[in-house]
């Protein structure tokens, strides 16, 4: 495979614009915030069972303490996206801090499951401002292009470091304080955060024209929504349940009438243009494999290390630990060295499937596996692919675009993780399910089986999102269109 060189191609998509004063002191604000809306995707997880009781949450309703935020963070994020690039990437990226430290103090607060729902769907609002602009803000930020890769490569590896780190922290703050501050910890990141964004650069880039797409809001809102809400519900109701089946017909139907629309709109809330470049799209298919596989890789080692091996809740959430470190130095140190010899196509490319191996890696476990031998060498093969991959990702689905479409594409890069995070825990969960029942074992080792079938699914997405980026991704043209019309 001819390497696709990243510095003809980035070039000319930079804007010529000096670099601010102060932007490192920003991308560390940037960063915390990342780190929080992520790390808080899984932070409550572990603590689901001490939430319950002390709530007196029945089983049925549990899983709206997950997924009143998931629908809320997914549904909303284009909206926020276009939000961002009308009304300003640092105006709405402050107000998502702000309404996310409000938001968790009234979750950790929650006299009952009612007041949770809320305030974790509250969370989910804000957290989709908060993801659609902060992304938006690092390639608005940073002009010149080695800058910018390493800042997306320490954004990206603080994004797939929290949602390890959520189990990690969440282990460690049940167990000695209580779930309720798997809640209250966000306040305490989300004011650094803030008290550190007086220091932040202004935003200076420029900002979308136009009105807000009101129908086009409505249309991929509600269809990413129904989206998220049918496969969640499927873990428990099964597919061919009469509500999961309307639900995500209406979903398909709404985000149909959606692309439609698009071709008519004056202003677009999501520009054609975006995805007129088929490596963008390539990157947007394989953040959501990655995603999928990342939130599979989370629920099945819980399970392991908690049922199999037997461990406490706080030292599952340690052994999670490696993998946010080998993601984090591989992205960091690794990917920013890499991208610009290799380029966008063989990074994305080799990572998903050095990810995949360590999946398949996994998928070997049996009851007698220890975690040096067993577990650790498949987290460290999936903390390098994930870290290869983040970089190239992030920076293919935010380039050769205007600093208006800035957020937009950045919240595209967000709602097709989010998504394929739900569609790939949701099919994850079920077949788990189904091949456990099937499997005429002792309960440990049927549930493990049914672990180790259902890891083949993620592993084939991402084999699938590796050959996509293998054929889309390949070099772009120096004359990308940056200014043409939707």
């Amino acid at each position: 495979m001819t390497p696709d060189r990243a510095p003809a191609t980035d070039t000319a998509a930079a804007p010529a614009l000096p670099a601010p004063p102060r932007r490192w002191w920003g991308l560390a604000v940037l960063g915390l915030a990342q780190l929080m809306i992520l790390l808080d995707g899984t932070i409550v997880n572990v603590a689901l069972p001490s939430m319950q009781r002390d709530l007196g949450m029945s089983d049925a309703a549990r899983p709206w303490a997950i997924t009143s935020y998931t629908l809320a963070f997914g549904g909303l994020l284009l909206l926020a996206g276009r939000i961002a690039d009308i009304v300003g990437r640092k105006r709405v990226f402050l107000a998502g801090l702000a309404g996310f430290a409000v938001a968790s103090a009234a979750g950790g607060a929650a006299p009952g499951p009612g007041a949770l729902f809320a305030a974790r769907a509250l969370q989910g609002v804000f957290a989709a401002l908060l993801a659609a602009s902060a992304l938006a803000l690092i390639t608005t930020t940073f002009p010149d292009l080695r800058e910018r890769r390493r800042a997306i490569a320490i954004f990206g590896a603080l994004g797939g470091a929290g949602g390890a780190l959520g189990v990690t922290l969440g282990g460690v703050l049940t167990e000695a304080a209580g779930w309720r501050w798997c809640l209250y910890v966000n306040v305490l990141f989300a004011v650094a955060a803030l008290a550190g964004s007086v220091l932040m650069p202004p935003d200076t880039a420029p900002r979308a024209t136009g009105r807000l797409d009101v129908p086009g809001a409505l249309l991929a809102c509600g269809g990413l929504t129904l989206l998220v809400y049918g496969f969640s519900a499927a873990e428990h109701s099964g597919w061919t349940g009469r509500p999961v089946v309307a639900t995500l017909t209406a979903g398909l139907v709404l985000l149909a009438l959606f692309a439609v629309w698009l071709r008519r709109a004056r202003t677009p809330l999501l520009p054609p243009r975006l995805l007129r470049d088929k490596a963008r799209v390539a990157a947007l298919v394989a953040g959501a494999f990655l995603m999928a596989a990342q939130l599979s890789l989370s629920l099945f080692l819980t399970f392991h290390l908690q049922t199999v091996l037997g461990w406490s809740a706080a030292r599952t959430g340690l052994g999670f630990l490696p993998l946010s470190l080998i993601t984090t130095l591989t992205a960091t140190q690794l990917g920013t060295r890499l991208l610009p010899r290799l380029g966008a196509r063989t990074m994305m490319t080799a990572g998903l499937c050095v990810a995949a191996s360590g999946l398949w890696w996994l998928g070997r476990l049996t009851v007698h596996a220890d975690y040096a031998t067993g577990i650790l060498p498949g987290l460290a093969l999936f903390g390098i692919g994930m870290g290869s991959t983040f970089l190239a990702l992030m920076t293919t689905a935010t380039a050769h675009l205007p600093p208006e479409d800035s957020g937009i594409a950045s919240a595209a890069l967000n709602s097709a993780q989010q998504v394929g995070g739900s569609i790939g825990s949701a099919v994850f969960n079920t077949v788990a399910a189904g091949a456990a029942a099937g499997f005429a074992a002792p309960h440990r080792t049927a549930l493990l089986h049914g672990f180790t079938t259902a890891v083949h699914w993620p592993l084939t997405g991402l084999l699938l999102a590796a050959l996509g980026a293998a054929v889309l991704a390949g070099p772009r043209a120096a004359a990308a269109p940056r200014q043409s019309p939707a």
